[in-house]
């Protein structure tokens, strides 16, 4: 599966973006979804994942209440709401996914197919 992320950035503090990846290839409900990011000298780190139907999420501890990941199966499609934004969620942010079982992976290394990034950068 190929993923193409868009949607990156510059927004003033306090303020929302909505990233979106497509995927083409196979028939992307075969793939559990994720969104990373990776700051300057940090480690790439696990934002929100989504499951194979959309009906399981996860989100990592400093973006919980204020992003929001789905999919739209129809539209091979995955997104990442990104709302009251920090100096701090300034980062590249990629879009990756797997086929395997278990939800969530939590590491990058569960993952097997890496969009390019796409970069947020915010701001005051």
């Amino acid at each position: 599966v190929q993923l193409q992320a868009s949607g990156g950035g510059l927004v003033q503090i306090g303020g929302s973006l909505r990233l979106s990846c497509i995927a083409s290839g196979r028939t992307f409900s075969d793939y559990a979804m994720g969104w990373f990011r990776q700051a300057p000298e940090k480690e790439r780190e696990l934002v929100a994942a989504v499951s194979w139907s959309g009906g399981a999420k996860y989100y990592g501890d400093s973006v919980k209440g204020r992003f929001t990941v789905s999919r739209d199966n129809s539209k091979n499609t995955v997104y990442l709401q990104m709302n009251a934004l920090k100096p701090e969620d300034t980062a590249v942010y990629y879009c990756a996914a797997y086929d395997s079982s278990g939800f969530p992976h939590r590491t990058a290394s569960g993952y097997d197919y890496w969009g390019k990034g796409t970069l947020v950068t915010v701001s005051s």
